[in-house]
């Protein structure tokens, strides 16, 4: 992970319901659950959001909370949690079986292996609601909002070493922020009055990735 900055929380949302408008005729469109998960994190976490870089690998590690698979047939994660990686080892398993009998999810799916890459919504912790109620792991890199954009990431190839992607994660740990300011070498500055810069939506070929976080 590299994180680049603080940001404001109104940053965080003037963001999320620009590039995510929420569609009530869109059987689709499950924005306003995620707009519920990202202000759930912004109570739970004491405000703390930073703009980072998550390299592929670290992606396929993300915790996918509970998800029916848009009301199909089949429950593609359950209540416990699946890792990405291991959510991808399902949808592989299933294979074209799962396009009959949840097809509104495979189609989000699809459509997400080619669309733009938008900045994903993760937190440090489990934040409250039935979905993450019953995770059995409830620290680390967890899902709040992208999905279907991560599994689709993953079943293109695109979660490999030295590539990068964009996203906001509330509540990492000081001690992870002070780390990365101590050892800026790139140019790209943490900053601690939580400003918000504008920032990459599509991110490749970063260098100088630190590994490791710590959830307060």
């Amino acid at each position: 992970m590299r994180v680049l900055e603080s940001v404001r929380f109104e940053a965080i949302m003037e963001l999320f319901e620009k590039e995510h408008p929420f569609d009530a005729s869109d059987q689709a469109n499950s924005n306003d659950e995620a707009e519920w998960h990202i202000r759930d994190a912004e109570l739970e976490q004491h405000g703390r959001w930073h703009r980072v870089l998550l390299e592929g690998p670290e992606i396929r590690d993300v915790v996918l909370p509970w998800h029916l698979g848009e009301g199909g047939e089949v429950e593609l994660i359950p209540r416990t949690g699946l890792t990405v990686a291991e959510a991808v080892d399902r949808l592989t398993s299933l294979g074209s079986s799962y396009t009959r009998t949840n097809p509104l999810c495979a189609s989000k799916l699809d459509r997400q292996g080619t669309a733009d890459r938008l900045a994903l919504f993760l937190t440090t912790r489990a934040v409250r609601g039935r979905d993450y109620e019953s995770l059995t792991v409830r620290e680390g890199l967890i899902h709040l909002d992208g999905l279907h954009r991560m599994l689709a990431w993953s079943m293109a190839g695109h979660l490999v070493p030295g590539n990068w992607f964009e996203a906001y994660v509330a509540g990492l740990s000081p001690a992870h922020v002070e780390h990365d300011a101590g050892h800026d070498q790139d140019g790209l500055d943490v900053h601690s009055e939580g400003q918000a810069g504008p920032g990459p939506h599509q991110v490749d070929d970063v260098p100088h990735a630190r590994g490791g976080f710590h959830p307060t």
